[in-house]
């Protein structure tokens, strides 16, 4: 078997700018993405959240209710009520679309659709599917009546506060 001759002018290496060339650009792109992905990560690892107002409201104190009294509070969405030495705190909030019901004679009214409640928030009429929401009311101990908007309690609900 004869020597394998192998010509050097045709095994040469490839040309080093080249090489050099596509050395650096796999190195950038590599580089942009992994910096990218950092980028994304820590953005998806920052926690989202909305630090809004408390959802407890104070609303005064009970003596400052008149017996059967209603007391509105549009900007917190609920109405506080005294019967007798009890208190109970409803929300405004449509159970339909979240429109902001009204106070009438006989209980709440929706004037976006329609709904009908009675005194209690109970759902009479229209397309609303459930009650309004009643929160929990309590006092502090400064004597004043706090509702907590976050804690909903079952129908008829009242707060006993002695006279």
């Amino acid at each position: 078997m004869a020597p394998l001759h192998i010509d050097p002018e045709r095994s040469a290496p490839p040309d080093e700018g080249r090489r050099r060339f596509l050395t650096t650009v796999t190195t950038v792109t590599l580089a942009t993405a992994a910096g990218a992905m950092s980028l994304f990560n820590m953005i998806f690892l920052k926690p989202r959240v909305i630090y809004g107002s408390s959802s407890k409201v104070r609303v005064g104190r009970p003596n400052a209710f008149p017996q059967g009294s209603y007391l509105d509070l549009p900007a917190a969405r609920l109405m506080v009520r005294r019967d007798g030495n009890r208190f109970a705190a409803i929300s405004t909030v449509c159970t339909h679309l979240g429109c902001t019901v009204r106070a009438t004679d006989v209980g709440f009214d929706c004037p976006c659709h329609g709904s009908t409640y009675d005194q209690q928030g109970i759902n009479m009429g229209g397309p609303a599917p459930k009650p309004l929401a009643w929160y929990r009311i309590s006092l502090t101990p400064e004597g004043e009546l706090e509702v907590d908007k976050s804690d909903i309690v079952p129908f008829n609900t009242y707060l006993e506060v002695a006279s």
